[in-house]
């Protein structure tokens, strides 16, 4: 073995550990999504007052939820897997909220990246599935393009199409607190942690 190969093989390992720390926030989180929801946790992100129509057609934005918390996830409406199993969770969430004393005012929306098929007939449908009523679970669309864009990256959602018409896409409940930011990402399926964080968020 050449007396060089030590040295080298140390230098190796500890960029390797480095560059793997920096990218779990100092090994807190093993994958690039929870080193994402700790970064949100760290330093809250404005969320963009992007124009939103909902499924009864009327027009709003995240912005208009400000002094309250909302909840957010992103679906479309012919997703036959997670986002099923989403609306399942709101359904859950909502008959939790539903419950809940009355601590600053928690509603949810989730907003379509499928503009193109999800129109407001589509939205309407999804939404009876899981018994969301406007104003207080909105099932949206972005009026534009542009919009849509400035959601996804503010919120790190990924959308990438699957060659059969669908869409392979990250799942996460996102938590925007009463000064329109957003605070929390969180899994969809956690239901207690998804409640916790929207009292916290909905305190102003």
């Amino acid at each position: 073995m050449k007396a060089g190969f030590p040295v080298l093989l140390t230098l190796v390992l500890s960029s390797g550990a480095a560059a793997l720390a920096y990218g779990t926030e100092g090994f807190h989180a093993v994958t690039s999504e929870g080193a994402r929801a700790l970064a949100v946790e760290r330093t809250p992100r404005p969320v963009p007052d992007v124009a939103l129509t909902d499924q009864d057609g009327r027009a709003f934005s995240l912005g208009d939820y400000r002094g309250g918390a909302v909840l957010v996830d992103f679906i479309y409406t012919r997703c036959p897997t997670i986002c099923t199993a989403n609306g399942g969770d709101f359904e859950r969430v909502l008959a939790r909220l539903e419950r809940r004393q009355a601590r600053g005012r928690i509603d949810l929306v989730s907003i379509s990246f499928d503009p193109q098929n999800d129109d407001r007939e589509a939205l309407k449908r999804y939404g009876n599935r899981f018994g969301a009523q406007a104003p207080r679970w909105r099932i949206a669309a972005p009026v534009d393009g542009r919009g849509l864009a400035a959601l996804l990256k503010t919120f790190g959602v990924v959308v990438i199409p699957d060659g059969f018409g669908g869409f392979v896409h990250n799942a996460a409940v996102y938590a925007v607190d009463a000064h329109g930011r957003l605070v929390r990402i969180l899994d969809p399926d956690a239901t207690e942690q998804i409640m916790a964080a929207a009292e916290q968020a909905a305190t102003p």
